[in-house]
Parts: C-alpha cells; sequence; structure tokens
C-alpha cells in the first residue's frame, strides 16, 4: 500500500522538526530551572538554542500546580493549570488553550522522552513570567498565586 501525499507530507515535516530538535540540542546549553523561586530537578533540563528556552512541560507544570498527559498514540500533550487546559502535538506548530487555536512559534519536540516546549508557550497559556538568562543558563517561571514549597533556590 502507498502512502498518501498528506501521510509523506507529515512523515516529512515531522523528520524536520526531529532534525532541528537534535541540532538545536547539540549546539545548546544545559540550563537550570525554577519555578517561583524553587529549583527544579528533572529528568531533562530545559535546551537552550539561539536565545530561546525549551522546557520540559511536565516538569514545570506539576511545579506549578498543573497536571500533564501525554496520548502516545495521537502524540498529543494535555496540560492542565486550574480551569486553563492546554492542548499540543509533537511537531505541529497549533495548539489550542480552553478551545481557542493559537499559533507557536516552535512545535514541541521530546528530548529523552520528554515533551519540550518553547518558553514562551508556558507564559502565554498560564499567565506565567518566564525569564530566560542566556549567561547564567537559567530559566525562572514564575506563576501568579502559586507557592511551592520546598528547598530554597539555590542561586547567588
Amino acid at each position: 500500500m502507498k502512502p498518501r501525499l498528506p501521510e509523506l507530507k507529515l512523515l516529512a515535516a515531522t523528520a524536520a522538526i526531529a532534525t532541528i530538535a537534535s541540532l538545536a540540542l547539540a549546539a545548546s546549553t544545559p540550563a537550570t530551572m525554577s519555578v517561583d523561586g524553587q529549583r527544579i530537578v528533572a529528568d531533562v533540563s530545559p535546551v537552550t538554542s539561539a536565545g530561546q528556552a525549551y522546557l520540559p512541560i511536565r516538569a514545570i507544570s506539576e511545579a506549578s500546580g498543573g497536571a500533564t498527559t501525554f496520548d502516545p498514540l495521537t502524540q498529543t500533550i494535555v496540560v492542565q493549570r486550574g480551569s486553563d487546559v492546554l492542548k499540543m502535538k509533537l511537531g505541529e506548530r497549533t495548539a489550542l488553550l480552553n478551545g481557542q487555536r493559537i499559533s507557536l512559534n516552535h512545535a514541541p519536540f521530546t528530548v529523552r522522552g520528554r515533551a519540550m516546549v518553547p518558553s514562551a508557550i508556558v507564559a502565554q497559556a498560564f499567565g506565567s513570567s518566564v525569564k530566560y538568562d542566556a549567561r547564567r543558563s537559567r530559566v525562572d517561571v514564575h506563576t501568579p498565586g502559586v507557592v511551592v514549597a520546598g528547598a530554597p533556590d539555590d542561586s547567588p
């Protein structure tokens, strides 16, 4: 059975995204991250490249009081925090935020099995402030109305 043109286009787009993500990862510097002043330790560090930070969405979501699910069959990521729901697909530059279509500058991708999303979508979706300090290779996320208990941040 021959693949149809839309399937070939999807395969080509996915391959292109994976290649770009691999190159970005190879050229990137691992960054540390904190959410609301608390250092977050995740099994995958944020990836930074060309002034852009890509965050492991599950770690950020859970640290800020949200929940993340992933459907491997559809490659769909669902993040819920309070009444806000963000739905994204790996490799696609569109998402749904509370049912409204939004455009992403960069498609979500995976690093060692973890979904990585541009920091801008975290800020847009949940009203968070996300700051990336390239000099210190550090990502700070501040979520409105969230207090996280735990060890104090280790930044100077």
